[in-house]
């Protein structure tokens, strides 16, 4: 363990388990939010899409987390199936929900809203190293 301000840090390897039961955590909530009936659900905002943002931008942060060492395309790819699975799941007739484009849609911005500034972040990195390289 880690010292820091006088409290143990937990380590690195036991913060991503945290984070990987959260994101699970996360992941069946939202999937399971998108099959019962809307009267049911947990209703933060009062616009349909603004929930699906704020689901996906919460699940890609989360993924983010749980799977440091995958590539973040694979997280936004996966991610973005995960809300056409959801649509599609929806459309079928036995769920009683609609399928809507504009769903995934507000999933799949969201996903890149969460990752814009990790890869500007990315960016700038390579920027810099690219620079530093040219410099010696």
């Amino acid at each position: 363990m880690l010292r820091f301000l006088g409290s143990s840090v937990p380590r690195i390897s036991m913060l991503i388990r945290l984070a990987q039961a959260v994101f699970v955590a996360a992941l069946i909530f939202t999937c399971y939010s998108a099959v019962i009936p809307p009267a049911h659900a947990l209703q933060l905002v009062p616009w349909d899409k603004a929930e699906h943002f704020i689901a996906f931008y919460a699940l890609t942060g989360l993924g983010v987390a749980a799977f440091p060492k995958r590539p973040l395309w694979v997280v936004a790819v996966s991610l973005s199936a995960l809300g056409a699975l959801i649509e599609f799941v929806q459309g079928l007739s036995i769920v009683h929900r609609d399928r809507d484009f504009w769903d995934w849609v507000a999933d799949t911005t969201a996903i890149i809203a969460a990752l814009s500034p990790m890869l500007l972040v990315w960016w700038r990195a390579q920027v810099c190293a690219t620079q530093k390289n040219s410099d010696t």
